[in-house]
């Protein structure tokens, strides 16, 4: 049993299902309620897209270890469980009930929601992740956009989601209020924010792994541009991510005082900066890794925001916080 938890990254598991129930319960509900929505009892579909999301993204881990037994046995040798702990034949297997159950449950969502949208997400995702486990990850950049696309796209089809819900509901009514622009700009912040973290990590990620990917032939950036030059788009990238956050909460984040700034400033630009000094000291394999842990943590930061918007909307608009009592 422990094996099959490993192979599927359990713990990752756990913190992707937090940040859709954040995405849900923190931002969506609460932006519904301040339209005058109460807060639905029964969320089934949601728990539904969140159970689809986990046995694909799982599934994906597996097929990742599948085609990645080489690389792993010179990168980690010590973490290798395909052709180890678990055979060849059942870890296949794995993938495939896995990928299967997720896709059909993804799909019922779509449909019972009747959302095209998410269908054609369910229907493309095992595509691509099957083409990143076998392909895309060893060619240059692509296969670091791939997984930060899945990674904003598990977070953004919780929006998708409600609007869909919403739109059942109300028909085309609902497109003349505010009410999906402002939940897909919010749940998109949140999905640009990942986008970009997870674009950051996977390159440390690369750099980490330079010595199996080129016995491999693989075509990373670090193995194509060096590991000088990839530190200098690292550092463009964590800067345009510093840029972004500062427009943001300066010109679309309104809310009173200035608690917002200083999580922005305490939470995220200092850990960022540091980020960026410990990569540019990274010389070793071990450096790179703790620059990657150190990256998800700025992550984790970023998306605990979530419990802050939750708190000060509730403020403004004297919603109930978690339907329990009501901010004064």
């Amino acid at each position: 049993m422990i094996p099959y938890l490993q192979i599927i990254r359990w713990k990752n598991l756990v913190f992707l299902a937090l940040i859709q129930w954040l995405m849900q319960f923190t931002v969506v509900l609460p932006l519904l309620q301040t339209f005058g929505f109460e807060i639905p009892k029964n969320n089934f579909l949601f728990w539904l897209l969140l159970l689809s999301t986990l046995l694909m993204t799982a599934g994906g881990y597996v097929i990742n270890d599948y085609f990645d037994v080489k690389i792993d046995r010179i990168n980690k040798p010590e973490k290798v469980i395909v052709g180890d702990a678990i055979s060849t034949k059942s870890a296949m297997l794995f993938y495939q009930i896995l990928t299967a159950t997720g896709t059909i449950i993804g799909l019922v969502v779509a449909f019972l929601a009747k959302s095209f949208t998410l269908g054609f997400i369910f229907v493309v995702t095992p595509g691509l992740l099957w083409f990143y486990s076998t392909s895309y990850k060893r060619q240059f950049l692509i296969g670091n956009l791939t997984v930060s696309l899945l990674a904003s796209l598990s977070i953004f089809i919780v929006a998708i989601l409600a609007v869909a819900q919403q739109k059942t509901a109300y028909g085309a009514l609902l497109s003349e209020t505010p009410i999906p622009s402002t939940i897909y700009s919010w749940v998109g912040g949140f999905a640009s924010f990942s986008f970009l973290l997870t674009w950051i990590r996977e390159i440390i990620k690369d750099m980490e792994d330079i010595h199996g990917d080129s016995e491999m032939e693989c075509r990373t950036m670090p193995i194509k541009w060096g590991l000088s030059k990839t530190k200098l788009f690292l550092y463009a990238l964590i800067s345009l991510t510093i840029i972004l956050l500062l427009y943001v909460v300066l010109e679309h984040i309104n809310f009173e005082g200035n608690f917002t700034f200083r999580y922005l400033l305490f939470g995220l630009l200092l850990p960022l900066i540091s980020l960026a000094i410990i990569i540019y000291q990274a010389n070793k394999k071990e450096d790179f890794h703790k620059a990657s842990t150190f990256s998800k943590f700025i992550m984790l930061i970023g998306v605990l925001y979530s419990l802050v918007f939750y708190y000060l909307l509730a403020k403004k608009f004297g919603i109930s916080l978690f339907g329990l009592f009501i901010i004064k």
